[in-house]
């Protein structure tokens, strides 16, 4: 028969065993060869760095890229679920670097390139076993035999036709730009990934003095990056603005905006003297070309050989006055405003900054990183009597992603995608796509292509997909889109190419121009190119698997989280615009960021972190999938401790695996075999009709919602259904299971709850596919050989809508209404639930039909159940007034007012209220209106009654006992003692017992009065009054001391 069920809830060991029998019988393989041919349903996964841990956020993202994929094969579409590896790009080479013990380019290229490339292709593999047992423990499937590589040089070659079909089209090229730059990595950051790294910093800003030529004045002017300042070669105002000149207590005369003289001067005032005086006041436009001193030598030596004009004002609209002087420093080649301004006027370009973020050898601060020469700026300014001020200020400073280091702003000749020429063909895609939640795809992510910039592909570094551009000295350029076309190009490229650097770097091809060798530019591309080409490159089209191509492009679902929106989700759509003009996915769902308990984003710094093994280890993979799934929308912050797992487990888990337990109990004892058997609907009973009925209702919710992508709701769903499966049809079915013989009314019991629990558990299969596997071989496996193999081999369960019966479904939700109410009225009294209740009323816009009256009465333990429509008797209103709005309208009348409203007759006034919105009465000769928020209105009740009101209903309990209610109470708290007693003994459920018992005058008249009744629910042989033996224990029964005895018979 079935298996015998341990009933602990530790599940971690159970886990294992079903991961080892998937791995054994190939399950996942046999799940996507059985539907192989079906109509495709594609999911993309995004790749993860196989040199980095996996952490708590990637559980979660695996536990939702699982779960659609898994539902979707039970529905009968072929998923394919091919596994990746993203395998380029810096943090690979930070890995080698530090494990080499180099430190930046320079030490790279002494080390050599080609050992160094060697050993960041051994590095990307360091914890591929790590991030395999993983997915197998949180129950992950995917193609991880075959997957595919970024490094390969067959998703390299796609990469490169995709690029020269970029080429093609003119949107592919090199650029002079200011761009978000590290100086420690050597290379510029693309937009999506500055966005990565902002902290939040405190540094000290400069206000300047800038000698204005031909006066005794300055220009005060405002910075947030003194280090730019030896750059500094013109200031900025506003042309609409207006500014003034202005002598200042200081003694300086000063130029800047009117707007904010008080906020910059202000501090300079004394008590007899203003803090400064007026002169004259302009446009911002009427100050232009206006000229100054060089702040600095080494910026006027370098403008004097380009033989151009600097050191004036000059007019651009991006000038605000929300900060500073309203006179803004411009420095080109570090800002894309001031380089702006630069080409508009043609001023020179001088960048005293190199590579390295150090200041150059002709500034007064060489060698200095740009952050350590801040203060040694405005030191030097204080000096020489040009700085104002150098005040503080805290903003969010944008920092390497990689390495952690500030970024800075930076010219420099890179190559871009002109993003910005497809941008409304990027939003027209967009506007296709599913977003999960939508405010991501028509907000964030909405707003980042509405503002687009161009893609900054090219990096200067080495363990990259090389940049398929060759240059020949006589400037002709080409992009090179395959390895035929390169060898058919190239004298010298070997036959087993590797398409890497330094190999790419020696094969030269022949000018078609001028017929002399072209060599390879030195750059590789951004990484996030390379993960946004996965669609077409993991199957090296077009070269390959065109038709294969065509039928999984677009992808019908992808997910990650939602730092993504400007990394992968990007990435693809920017790419699949580019190439085919479609998105290349048609739903996505968004993901949250894991936090800790607190709300604090997790870091080992912190001391945070959640270890995703620890996790596993301690909770199993089903009970954190299952947190996840129910705690919030996806897109929301997950707050992840263990208490809420835990609390999560039991309250489903726990539950559906308790009544799969109790199943399996009484099915072994009657030999009760579920194929042996047919569901005939006809014979069943109300309540199994009503289990049924939910049943098919929940596998239409959930099979709705998984469809929508609707994941807390369904998770919801079935841990409703479930609760009412146990604590509603098990609870109330018990003694149907507790029969002797097999009547037809045990074996409905019987088949109404073994098919709701292995349709549940299908239903449930995709979210918690390792219990659910345990259930299934359980109950189905091992006594059907012809079923299928795996849950996960099933289809997903049909509905039968014939079995849905929604007046039965209201009807079971009325009475498990009344039934709540009814107990917290029993909780307000203190009344156990084994103590009898004589009467209880109800109030309600439904009636009860005799039998569903029937389950309130022995749920609640009441003699009778009446509906009324009058609970006046019993139930009343106090009225007060409410002080904050009664006071203000009539003052002097207050206290007259709380006496009218202390003699009403509260059932009357409540009626008057709800008829005409307001009270209205005299107080003293005058009329007073009162509406509801002008009053506390309190529920009041009469002794010996308690009522509830919830959304319309009333219930009201007579909470009077009768010496007979009260004798029969203590006949039920017997019987529940004389129950837990036979479980601290660990009697079996079926075992007989006697029962021997001592007492007071009154409990001892009580055993013997109801004797029968006592041994008959307790399965007891004998109830005698005598010493009693066996397992022993004292008591206090309503007041009354007991000691009980309890033995098992045979």
């Amino acid at each position: 028969m079935y298996k015998k069920v341990s009933t602990d809830l530790n599940f971690v060991d159970r886990e294992k065993a079903t991961e080892k029998f998937w791995e054994e019988n190939s399950i996942f393989e046999k799940s996507m060869k059985q539907r192989e041919g079906n109509e495709m349903y594609m999911f993309y996964d995004g790749p993860p760095t196989a040199n980095g841990k996996p952490h708590i956020g990637h559980v979660l993202t695996r536990v939702i890229k699982d779960m659609i994929p898994r539902y979707r094969t039970m529905k009968g579409y072929e998923v394919p679920r091919k596994a990746g590896w993203d395998t380029h790009g810096l943090p690979v080479e930070l890995e080698v670097e530090k494990l080499l013990g180099l430190d930046g380019k320079d030490q790279i290229e002494e080390y050599g390139l080609e050992p160094f490339i060697n050993k960041c292709k051994e590095s990307v593999w360091k914890y591929k076993g790590m991030w395999e047992d993983f997915s197998g423990t949180v129950g992950f499937w995917a193609d991880m035999d075959n997957p595919y590589v970024t490094y390969h040089n067959e998703y390299i070659e796609s990469e490169w036709w995709a690029l020269k079909t970029i080429w093609d089209k003119g949107l592919l090229y090199k650029g002079f730009k200011i761009v978000p730059y590290c100086p420690r990595c050597g290379t510029p950051l693309s937009a999506q990934e500055v966005a990565q790294g902002y902290k939040d910093v405190k540094e000290r800003s400069a206000i300047v003095r800038f000698k204005v030529i031909g006066e005794d004045a300055y220009f005060l002017a405002w910075t947030t990056t003194p280090w730019t300042l030896p750059s500094n070669i013109g200031l900025c105002v506003n042309p609409e603005e207006d500014y003034a000149k202005v002598k200042a207590g200081d003694g300086y005369i000063y130029y800047m905006a009117s707007a904010l003289l008080d906020t910059v001067l202000g501090k300079l005032a004394k008590e007899d003297e203003k803090a400064y005086e007026v002169l004259e006041t302009y446009k911002g436009k009427d100050l232009e070309y206006k000229e100054y001193e060089p702040l600095y030598q080494c910026a006027l030596d370098v403008a004097s050989k380009q033989n151009k004009k600097a050191f004036f004002i000059t007019c651009d609209t991006y000038v605000t006055l929300t900060d500073g002087t309203g006179v803004v420093h411009i420095a080109p080649a570090f800002g894309e405003d001031d380089a702006k301004v630069g080409r508009k006027y043609d001023m020179p370009f001088v960048q005293l900054v190199t590579e390295k973020g150090e200041m150059s050898e002709s500034t007064p601060f060489a060698g200095l990183f740009v952050k350590e020469a801040d203060p040694e700026v405005l030191k030097d300014l204080e000096a020489r009597e040009l700085l104002f001020d150098a005040p503080n200020f805290e903003h969010s400073y944008p920092h390497c992603w990689r390495c952690d280091k500030p970024l800075i702003y930076y010219a420099r000749e890179s190559w871009f995608i002109n993003m910005t020429a497809v941008k409304e063909d990027l939003i027209a895609n967009n506007n296709t796509i599913n977003w999960i939640p939508e405010s991501i795809g028509k907000g964030r992510f909405g707003d980042w292509l509405e503002n687009v910039q161009d893609w900054g592909i090219s990096r200067n570094r080495y363990w990259g997909t090389p940049l398929n551009i060759w240059e020949c000295e006589c400037g002709h350029q080409h992009s090179v889109g395959s390895i035929k076309e390169l060898k058919e190009m190239s004298d010298n490229c070997p036959d087993e190419i590797e398409l890497h650097r330094p190999y790419v770097d020696e094969v030269t091809i022949r000018c078609p121009k001028c017929g002399k060798p072209m060599h390879r530019v030195s750059e590789v591309i951004d990484c996030w190119f390379d993960s946004g080409a996965m669609p077409f490159a993991q199957l090296h089209y077009p070269f390959e698997n065109q038709e294969l191509f065509e039928k999984q492009f677009p992808a019908a679902f992808i997910s990650e989280a939602v730092d993504q929106t400007r990394g992968w989700f990007y990435s693809l759509l920017a790419i699949s615009t580019l190439i085919f003009n479609k998105a290349p996915y048609k739903n996505v769902i968004v993901l949250g960021h894991v936090q800790d308990e607190k709300g604090q984003k997790m870091s080992k710094s912190k001391g945070n972190a959640v270890d995703p093994f620890d996790a596993l280890e301690k909770y199993g993979a089903d009970a954190i999938r299952w947190y996840f799934y129910v705690n919030s929308a996806p897109w929301l912050p997950n707050r992840f401790h263990g208490k809420v797992v835990v609390e999560g487990q039991r309250k489903f888990m726990g539950t559906l695996w308790n009544t799969y337990a109790f199943f399996v109990l009484y099915a072994n004892i009657d030999n009760f075999d579920a194929t042996k058997y047919t569901l005939e609907y006809d014979k069943l009973t109300v309540m199994d009709k009503w289990l049924l009925s939910k049943l098919n209702t929940l596998i239409k919710e959930v099979d709705d919602n998984l469809t929508n992508y609707k994941i807390p709701e369904t998770a919801r769903a079935l841990q409703d259904f479930v609760d009412d499966m146990s604590n509603w049809y098990v609870r109330r079915s018990r003694e149907r299971f507790w029969a002797k013989g097999m009547e037809q009314d045990k074996i409905n019991a019987y088949m109404t709850l073994y098919t709701a629990l292995v349709e549940v558990c299908k239903a449930a299969a995709p979210m918690i596919p390792f219990m659910t596997e345990d259930i299934y071989q359980n109950l189905v496996r091992s006594t059907d050989e012809n079923a299928p193999e795996s849950i996960h081999l099933c289809d997903f369960p049909a509905v039968d809508e014939a079995c849905i019966d929604k007046e039965l479904e209201q009807h079971m939700d009325e009475v498990l209404k009344l039934v709540v109410m009814g107990r917290a009225c029993r909780n307000t009294a203190n009344i156990k639930n084994r103590q009898p209740i004589s009467q209880m009323y109800v109030k309600a816009e439904f009636e009860l039909p005799e039998f569903y009256r029937e389950i309130v009465r022995d749920e609640l333990n009441i003699k009778t159940v009446t509906f009324t429509q009058e609970v006046r008797d019993f139930t009343s209103y106090s009225f007060k007034p409410q002080l904050k709005t009664v006071g203000p309208k009539y003052g002097k009348l207050l206290g007259g007012i709380k006496a009218a409203l202390s003699d009403l007759d509260g059932n009357a006034a409540m009626d008057q209220l709800n008829a005409k919105e307001a009270l209205k009465f005299d107080v003293n000769g005058q009329e007073v209106t009162l509406f509801r928020e002008d009053l506390l209105i309190e529920s009041a009740q009469m002794d010996g009654y308690v009522s509830e009101n919830d959304n319309g209903i009333t219930v009201v309990l007579d909470t009077n006992l009768t010496e007979e209610l009260l004798e029969e109470g203590f006949v039920r708290e017997i019987i529940s003692k004389v129950q837990t007693m036979r479980k601290e003994a660990d009697f079996e459920v079926m075992d007989n017992i006697a029962i021997t018992y001592e007492g007071t005058e009154k409990a001892e008249n009580i055993f013997a009065a109801h004797a029968e009744e006592i041994g008959k629910e307790t399965l007891a042989v004998s109830v005698t009054k005598s010493t009693p033996a066996g397992y022993v224990k004292e008591w206090k029964i309503n007041g009354e001391n007991v000691v009980l005895g309890v033995e098992r018979k045979q």
